[in-house]
């Protein structure tokens, strides 16, 4: 049994990196470390050494050249001081190794630009979708209802049927490359979260429940085995019930919602890997 271990990767505008860190801590997580980009550009820390990657939120590079575009040029291009090898190839093994990828926020329009998710027959080198300016032109800081597909093989969404929790983005519009690619990734269940309007599950597209106008209302997508999941929504920002905007008025759990997704992903480590 491999013991669960987590690295999540911050530098260049990143500024979630330690509410995620205490999020995998909630989940179980004993190892977590905090890296910036330029120290697995230098080879001072490596993927390998872990079971989860996370990507986290924040602003890279100030998202003055789209959202996530810089960084992903940035890794696409580098080669590791460590090796000499290209520093994707770590990427690459570490999917290969049936380990998981989560990105939030700024880190879901990374995985994008990447090509690590959709990717529509495991192809993770090529971007399949983008995610773009918000309809309402403007950036949105909002909570927002969100539906789980219970069809969908995304291991971090297991025993989760709706979920509440904030946004923070510019560029939040998920659009898949055409009309094919977004059919195919619905069909197979890889469309994992959606914006609802309260009290229902139908995805909407109308504004605010739906902040950005992404497609078929989507907010988060994994890759077809489950393992690699993105999302616009923050869970590292509803970890106790304080963080809830109407804790005071209502009775809420001790423990935020947004635990639950940390903790599968702790869950599936242990028992699978």
């Amino acid at each position: 049994m491999v013991k669960p271990s987590a690295i999540i990767l911050s530098g260049n505008g990143t500024n979630c990196e330690t509410e995620t860190a205490q999020a995998c801590r909630l989940a179980g997580f004993e190892k977590i470390d905090i890296v910036t980009v330029w120290e697995l550009l230098n080879g001072d820390a490596v993927l390998d050494a872990y079971t989860l990657l996370i990507l986290a939120g924040g602003f890279l590079d100030g998202d003055d050249l789209g959202s996530g575009q810089a960084q992903a040029n940035r890794l696409l291009n580098s080669v590791s001081r460590r090796d000499n090898s290209p520093v994707i190839r770590q990427f690459a093994g570490f999917i290969d190794d049936g380990k998981l990828i989560l990105g939030i926020c700024n880190g879901f329009q990374l995985m994008i630009k990447l090509g690590l998710i959709p990717a529509v027959g495991k192809i993770y080198t090529v971007q399949q979708a983008t995610l773009t300016f918000n309809d309402s032109g403007k950036f949105e800081d909002r909570w927002v209802n969100l539906h789980v597909n219970a069809e969908s093989p995304c291991v971090f969404t297991k025993n989760i049927d709706t979920v509440y929790l904030p946004v923070r983005h510019g560029e939040g519009k998920f659009i898949a490359r055409d009309t094919e690619l977004l059919d195919t990734i619905k069909a197979k269940g890889q469309v994992v979260l959606s914006y609802v309007e309260p009290g229902n599950t139908t995805p909407t597209l109308e504004y605010p429940h739906n902040p950005n106008g992404s497609q078929s209302g989507i907010a988060g997508v994994c890759d077809p085995t489950g393992r690699i999941f993105g999302l616009m929504p923050h869970p590292e920002a509803y970890l106790h019930k304080t963080n809830h905007p109407r804790w005071t008025r209502e009775n809420l759990p001790e423990e935020g919602a947004g635990v639950a997704i940390f903790r599968n992903a702790f869950e599936h480590i242990k028992t699978v890997l």
